[in-house]
């Protein structure tokens, strides 16, 4: 990759919340191993941010590489219309096996978000009888559940990035954010709010959707395992579907293989995606019940209105079946409690550092939230001079390192980290 090519890339290719007319710097990516990024002059970066929660195994994973080429051998991509292929029954029947067992019945689609609105469709056609009765869903304010729209709906409608489109989007019911943290003491009235939203509206309501014990892009927050706990009892009394979003959680982030496991609960919808297939191709998947799923079965117009293009794509199937046989021989578990002892060595220890607004550690999630906005463009900078790719947004500085990051390199990354917290330059 040569000075011409970032150059057409700064004039003509849009990146994620960036701008086209002053774009934050793009650091060239020439090849990834284990967790390592390589950049065109050479240099290698140890990996924090797993590709946004997705590489837990690792670039260049073997066995994941392996489970790509014997597929792509066979079939690439088939329309799953009609068609059933051995990869998705093999995913599907580890998906079943490995989360509740009560969610009998897997739709596979191609993103998170995607998964977001597959699953409020599922909601609104288990409820349709002539008319959309119940077509509001109830959450918590400070959440995030992906950027199409219906998916903004339910995603905070004041501190978000989607604040823009407020105006455009169906207004739905908004609890306050918990503010009993993971790991501290219950405090009883948190659950109020919503008990006193899905006490009035219920007769309104479609679905319940949360992410378990961790609020990802609206401000990396860790909550109590009782207020879930609450939510689903509430659930249950006011016959609610409970949509959970462990897209972010799934798959052992957390300490548990899923972040609804720390409140011993289980949903009656739930979305999975980023890490299934240990982030090689994009697959998403939504479980449900037999009971919501044979009521939209026995309903008009009988069937589930949705069907992606790269529904069940075979590559991604297969790779993803892979990905979680190398979860289910639990090496995982170890690998996410030493990382998360490192953690709390460390950073715990910062805690009044007078950049430094609150720590937070949570399986093998860490989050340094800062009294200021970062900025961005410089701390980046920083942080690819001394060898480490940390993606800090807004006040937070955070990683979520590959379950294979050996103490060294983790770290290395908290060492960075620190650091940066020592230069005011690197804030607004």
């Amino acid at each position: 990759m040569n000075k011409n090519d970032l150059i057409f890339n700064s004039k003509h290719i849009w990146h994620p919340y960036d701008s086209m007319e002053n774009p934050l710097p793009c650091y060239p990516i020439i090849s990834a191993k284990g967790i390592f990024l390589t950049l065109s002059n050479g240099k290698k970066l140890i990996d924090g941010m797993s590709s946004w929660w997705a590489t837990i195994h690792g670039y260049n994973n073997p066995r994941l590489n392996n489970a790509l080429k014997n597929q792509i051998k066979n079939v690439s991509h088939i329309m799953f219309g009609g068609i059933i292929h051995p990869a998705a029954i093999s995913l599907c029947k580890k998906l079943i096996s490995m989360t509740d067992k009560k969610l009998e019945h897997v739709f596979l689609a191609d993103s998170g978000s995607v998964a977001i609105e597959i699953a409020m469709k599922i909601a609104l056609q288990y409820w349709k009888k002539k008319d959309f009765e119940k077509k509001f869903f109830l959450t918590i304010k400070n959440g995030y559940h992906g950027d199409t729209f219906s998916a903004m709906s339910v995603s905070d409608p004041t501190n978000s990035m989607h604040q823009l489109y407020r105006n455009y989007l169906p207004t739905h019911f908004f609890a306050d954010s918990p503010k009993s943290k993971f790991g501290k003491k219950w405090k009883k009235n948190d659950i109020n709010s919503f008990e006193n939203l899905i006490k009035k509206n219920f007769k309104k309501i479609a679905a319940v959707i949360l992410e378990p014990i961790v609020q990802g892009a609206g401000g990396m927050k860790f909550y109590h395992p009782k207020y879930l706990k609450k939510v689903r009892s509430f659930c249950t009394d006011y016959k609610i579907p409970l949509i959970l979003d462990e897209i972010a959680t799934g798959f052992g982030r957390t300490g548990k293989l899923f972040a609804y496991e720390h409140a011993n609960i289980s949903p009656d919808i739930l979305c999975l995606g980023k890490a299934m297939t240990g982030g090689t191709l994009t697959l998403s998947a939504v479980l449900t019940t037999k009971k919501i799923s044979k009521k939209i079965s026995n309903n008009h117009p009988g069937h589930l209105m949705h069907g992606p293009t790269f529904m069940a794509n075979p590559l991604a199937c297969a790779v993803a079946t892979e990905n979680l046989s190398i979860l289910q021989e639990n090496k995982w578990k170890k690998q996410v409690s030493n990382i998360n002892k490192i953690f709390s060595k460390y950073l715990f220890a910062i805690k009044n550092h007078p950049m430094v607004y609150d720590v937070r550690i949570l399986g093998a999630i860490a989050v340094i939230d800062c009294k200021k906005e970062i900025n961005i463009k410089k701390i980046q900078y920083f942080f690819v001079q001394n060898g480490v790719w940390i993606r800090p947004f807004k006040k937070l500085i955070y990683i979520m390192p590959a379950y294979i990051i050996d103490e060294r390199s983790l770290k290395k990354l908290i060492s960075v980290m620190i650091e940066s917290l020592n230069s005011r330059f690197f804030f607004i």
